[in-house]
């Protein structure tokens, strides 16, 4: 009797574990409702690099993941960085499309929302403006030899951008 207590206790915490995550997911959606849908993904063919889009937070804040329009939601993903802007092809979620004109900053980092990666600079960390709202967004190459390349490429395309 003992024994089953003991497992019905264990999946009523669980229960109530996974019910609260929910419901704050569901607050959190909420208070960010006000953030208007991203730009349509344009029709552009660039081979992106292999890898994982993390997620979207506010700028400078790493743990404030965005979770309205799916920004939140980590996925398997390729990043394709053309004249027009980052296009992320997620699979799993919504494609991501950031305009190269809302484009502040990209640098390498250790970590964002849901991710941290062994070396100092695992992730290539985009900064952006949406919507009056400057954003973070994370995503960890398949290759440690794309995140400088990758990085690269982005900065040219930010200073291109503010000529």
């Amino acid at each position: 009797m003992k024994t089953v207590l003991g497992i019905l206790g264990t999946l009523l915490v669980l229960a109530a574990a996974y019910f609260g995550m929910y419901r704050g997911w569901r607050n959190r959606q909420s208070r960010q409702s006000d953030l208007s849908p991203l730009p349509a993904v344009p029709e552009v063919k660039v081979s992106g690099v292999e890898g994982v889009y993390v997620a979207t937070t506010s700028a400078g804040d790493w743990m404030d993941r965005i979770a309205v329009h799916e920004l939140g939601v980590r996925s398997i993903a390729d990043l394709a960085v053309s004249e027009a802007g980052l296009i992320f092809h997620r699979q799993g979620a919504t494609d991501v499309f950031i305009p190269a004109d809302h484009l502040t900053g990209v640098r390498t980092d250790r970590g964002i929302a849901g991710k941290v990666a062994a070396e100092k600079s695992g992730l290539v960390v985009v900064t952006w403006t949406h919507d009056g709202r400057e954003l973070d967004t994370g995503f960890r190459p398949r290759r440690k030899a794309d995140t400088a390349a990758l990085t690269e490429s982005i900065a040219t395309l930010i200073g291109a951008e503010q000529r």
